[in-house]
């Protein structure tokens, strides 16, 4: 009782039912190798996809597509088939414009201010094989600006070190591409932003990652008053003390 009197606290996890997360997936010409079957980028967007579908209903969800350069899929919202819609349109090209993608979620999460203008919890969640290769902003520019606006970024390296692709030649021969995932910027990113950094070596590790990702950006930690718990334990002690009372000495003190 006299615990409870002095109104404790604890921190809990408690469901997040509002927020935005942008998803920035890298389709750049090493990501359709097969390591991760059937490619490192199907495989990115079908488990997005699943990530996407176990979301509470309100958050909303953008997605950025990143090649040479980096582009909005769709702007964050809560049509579910919108975002299905722009995991699936994301195609191959050349060129690692990573920066440019930490960079562009920055400036949709500004956009997404509130009537009083602050930014609503927003989250970034990077899937990618390697390292900037092109781009105007640097990673550590990126995560700059991510973090000076409280955006954690969650990166995930996917892909394996005997990872190939087959590139075109004149001719009409190709020649075949060793692209082993390069994780030290994706690392790098992460922690500079207070996010984590995951690697995804096959496609079940990348659902399983998702799945991690679903329940941490999907809950919050908050303080709470838990009085009641110990007031009602005190209580409950009481009527344990009145009955042992009753039946040892006949009689409620």
């Amino acid at each position: 009782m006299i615990v409870g009197v002095a109104r404790p606290h604890a921190s809990v996890s408690v469901r997040r039912e509002e927020a935005t997360v942008l998803i920035a997936i890298d389709s750049s010409l090493s990501m359709s190798s097969q390591d991760i079957r059937p490619s490192r980028l199907i495989a990115a967007q079908r488990a997005a996809q699943a990530f996407v579908d176990r979301m509470p209903k309100k958050f909303r969800v953008g997605v950025i597509g990143f090649t040479g350069r980096a582009y909005v899929a769709v702007p964050p919202t809560e049509e579910r088939g919108l975002v299905r819609s722009a995991l699936k349109s994301l195609k191959s090209g050349q060129g690692t414009a990573l920066g440019d993608a930490v960079a562009l979620g920055s400036r949709l999460a500004r956009a997404e201010r509130t009537s009083d203008g602050a930014i609503p919890p927003t989250a970034m969640l990077v899937i990618s094989d390697g390292a900037q290769m092109s781009g105007r902003t640097t990673p550590a520019a990126a995560a700059a600006q991510a973090k000076a606006l409280h955006i954690p970024v969650y990166t995930v390296v996917v892909g394996t070190q005997e990872g190939v692709v087959n590139v075109p030649l004149a001719g009409g021969y190709q020649a075949q591409l060793r692209v082993p995932p390069n994780p030290e910027t994706l690392r790098s990113v992460a922690r500079l932003t207070g996010g984590q950094f995951f690697t995804a070596t096959d496609q079940n590790r990348l659902r399983q990652i998702y799945e991690k990702l679903g329940s941490r950006l999907g809950h919050r930690r908050e303080s709470r008053e838990i009085t009641d718990l110990f007031a009602g334990g005190s209580a409950a002690f009481l009527l344990f003390g009145g009955a042992l009372s009753t039946l040892w000495f006949r009689r409620v003190p």
